[in-house]
């Protein structure tokens, strides 16, 4: 029997509705899309997952929606978030705005769009043979465990009328905004290949790298896409937790670790893995193929919209500054010797060449 009296604290919202929903969970430091087992899930009508990652933070989840062939999901409509990257499969998404007008766009693999806040829309896969694996960063977190209501998130009628922008955004076009290295931006509502967007050079974080920052749907939720030519490697840097990197093109590693610690936490990915560096943890980004590799980070807080202090500072120019003049980054020649050493060896057994002699002193 029940105690109706014992008090009611420490409850996290969103836990509890996941449970409720019945969807089955994967927790991990690091995570493999491909690998993660899914269940029906009646809300969306398809197989589906939740993904949660130790470096999530307060604000953001993972969902991941498997689409048989043929099948679609089932209408949705809700007050969160999300940036969605398209794992396998072709398909297709349509989105309804209050006016009745439509927008359907069609993706593949590598494709990333974000679905305007509090719109209908519904996703197709277009192969009468092959799965649909559909990824999608949000911040339904925040948003339950602010309001706690189900009903509020899901049956909202409100129309946010300012967040669907030029049509041209939901066609693959958008406008590049020039701010300077590093946080140069495209604004759109879908890119259909991560791998082919240009990116601008952004040398502050080391090694004849390149980025390009997104502003997606006029959201909250950031996306950035970076890239590390052949045989180079990023300097390590360090941040507020739920940046979800997940590995675009390419293979290669990441190493963590907290400051003071004696070793490294490895992350080998290829495309489909995800990871989240925890809180203030050290983390650095190691090319391993021969042909550049491209990874994907989502987050809660935008180059337009940052919502939180630590996302404001890491955003515009933290990361990529020196922790000897204040930042958050740590420079080739600080690094300790046994990072070289490792990539080396890595490199060695993939056969690729090291070209990081002009970085490296």
């Amino acid at each position: 029997m029940s105690n109706t009296n014992t008090p009611r604290v420490m409850v996290d919202p969103y836990l509890e509705w996941v449970q409720k929903e019945g969807l089955l969970v994967t927790e991990d430091f690091g995570v493999d899309l491909f690998k993660v087992e899914t269940k029906p899930w009646p809300r969306f009508g398809v197989n589906g997952a939740a993904v949660h990652l130790k470096g999530r933070g307060d604000f953001l989840n993972m969902f991941l929606l498997e689409i048989p062939p043929t099948a679609s999901t089932a209408p949705q409509q809700h007050l969160y978030e999300e940036v969605v990257y398209v794992l396998a499969g072709q398909g297709s998404t349509t989105i309804e705005v209050a006016d009745g007008r439509t927008h359907t766009f069609e993706w593949s693999p590598k494709s990333m769009f974000a679905i305007p806040l509090n719109t209908k829309y519904r996703h197709f896969n277009g192969s009468g043979s092959e799965r649909a694996l559909l990824v999608s960063t949000t911040n339904m977190p925040a948003v339950m465990n602010m309001f706690h209501n189900e009903k509020f998130i899901f049956n909202n009628g409100w129309q946010f009328a300012e967040r669907i922008g030029s049509p041209k955004y939901f066609s693959g076009e958008g406008d590049f905004i020039p701010v300077r290295p590093g946080n140069h931006m495209w604004e759109t509502n879908f890119v259909p290949d991560l791998a082919a967007i240009e990116l601008k050079p952004w040398g502050e974080r080391g090694a004849g790298g390149a980025n390009i920052m997104f502003i997606l749907a006029d959201g909250t939720m950031h996306a950035h896409i970076s890239e590390m030519p052949a045989g180079t490697y990023k300097k390590g840097h360090r941040h507020a937790a739920d940046f979800h990197v997940m590995c675009v093109t390419g293979t290669g590693y990441s190493l963590l670790w907290y400051e003071g610690e004696p070793d490294f936490h490895r992350v080998d990915w290829q495309h489909g893995t995800v990871f989240a560096p925890p809180d203030q943890m050290f983390h650095q980004h190691f090319n391993t193929s021969p042909k550049p590799a491209r990874y994907l980070a989502t987050a809660y807080g935008s180059l337009r919209y940052p919502f939180t202090e630590s996302k404001r500072k890491s955003l515009f120019g933290g990361v990529s500054t020196s922790v000897k003049l204040g930042g958050a980054q740590i420079e080739y020649e600080d690094q300790s010797p046994r990072i070289h050493q490792l990539y080396e060896e890595a490199t060695r057994k993939n056969g690729v060449t090291v070209k990081m002699s002009e970085f490296i002193k």
